[in-house]
């Protein structure tokens, strides 16, 4: 089965509808004609810039990305093929991340291993291959409030005279790729600017992720106490209900950790699975912990998932509920763990932890034996789901 596209529909409305997002006191709208408000940013490279670095370009793009965003990774491959076709022309761009990651759910950042932060800038820069300056406007959001940066990406196009002549998306598309691109409205007005004619369409919406302004802090600490406040619980379950979940009929990707309190390697990942299944909140993922403690000791095991929240986040119980379950977390009843190998994965030997990652309708994307980091889980997730939106999904 295919993810449930009101997930994705449900994802997209969270991180994008920049549009109707707060902006804070400070925040102006830009026009067009008005000069390009200055700034001195410091830069992945440590070095700080201005605008007046940039003064030999003719036309000059002043491009708001962030590291988090599904749009911003769908569309920047196709924004950096620009910038190679028209850099000798005479085109030139300063990237810039506007967000501050106190602005930041944890699950706003299940399309990509890096959050907002200075640092992981650099890797996502790395990874992207960025071929011009990205600087880091987080601290202070001065640059995104003077420019009017509503999400990213967001870009800003000025004349030789640093005028403001194009405000708005890359293209019109939200997925990888160029096939999906019916307006290239960025690409019509640089072409447009470097000819000496007029802009064909001046204003288009933002694409993207709203801005994460720091003023937005008290809304994530409200989301940290309503996953605090999630329920926790722990059913028994024997070979063929693990089989049944092994089959993963459903819309989701399933993550199923096998775990014991008395396995040192799984009582050290486990915090690592419950921050990626948070931070997958917005996608169509599922965590599943499958206890091996004995059945004697499920309250022990039942306190420990307790004491990090692996509980059944909102958003999956309708779905859960629709399947004849009510809970994420089972605790294996069987004597032997012959059955419950032969049920979960015939190549598994029975060393703990074990964790399989499945796609809808039961396919083993990947499956891992002995701990495994939360960094590298994370990015053998988003290799199988991809850091951006995709057609039909």
């Amino acid at each position: 089965m295919k993810p449930s596209l009101s997930i994705s529909l449900a994802a997209l409305l969270a991180l994008a509808g920049s549009a109707f997002a707060q902006n804070p006191p400070g925040f102006k709208e830009l026009k067009i004609g008005d000069p390009a408000p200055d700034f001195k940013l410091i830069g992945i490279d440590d070095k700080h810039m201005a605008l007046g670095d940039f003064k030999e370009a003719k036309v000059l793009a002043v491009a708001f990305t962030s590291n988090h965003c599904p749009v911003s990774n769908a569309a920047f491959p196709r924004f950096i093929k620009m910038y190679h076709e028209f850099k000798d022309k005479g085109f030139d761009v300063v990237a810039i991340n506007p967000n501050h990651p106190d602005g930041l759910r944890p699950d706003e950042l299940g399309y990509s291993k890096y959050g907002d932060s200075f640092e992981e800038m650099k890797g996502n820069a790395k990874d992207k291959q960025f071929p011009f300056p990205y600087l880091y406007d987080g601290e202070t959001q001065t640059t995104a409030m003077a420019y009017g940066c509503l999400a990213t990406p967001h870009i800003f196009l000025f004349d030789q005279d640093r005028k403001l002549r194009y405000k708005g998306r890359i293209d019109d598309s939200r997925f990888a790729g160029d096939e999906h691109v019916k307006s290239p409205d960025l690409r019509n007005a640089i072409t447009a600017l470097l000819e000496g004619k007029p802009v064909p369409v001046e204003i288009t919406s933002p694409l993207g992720c709203s801005t994460k302004w720091r003023t937005k802090k008290a809304q994530v600490l409200k989301d940290d106490e309503k996953w605090a406040a999630v329920p926790v619980s722990l059913e028994t379950i024997d070979a063929d209900g693990v089989a049944k979940l092994r089959a993963n009929d459903t819309g989701k990707y399933r993550l199923i950790n096998v775990w014991s309190t008395t396995c040192a390697p799984c009582v050290q990942e486990f915090p690592g699975l419950v921050n990626v299944s948070r931070r997958m909140g917005l996608r169509p993922f599922e965590l599943i912990t499958l206890s091996t403690d004995l059945p004697e000791d499920k309250d022990k095991a039942e306190a420990f998932l307790k004491r990090f929240r692996a509980g059944l986040p909102g958003h999956l119980k309708a779905g859960v509920e629709k399947e004849g379950r009510s809970t994420n977390s089972y605790l294996y009843t069987g004597a032997s763990i012959d059955p419950l190998i032969k049920a979960l994965d015939p190549e598994w030997t029975g060393v703990q932890p074990h964790t399989l990652f499945i796609k809808p309708g039961g396919e083993i994307a990947f499956r891992h034996t002995g701990m495994i980091s939360e960094s590298e889980l994370l990015e053998k997730v988003l290799e199988v789901m991809t850091p951006y939106f995709q057609p039909g999904k």
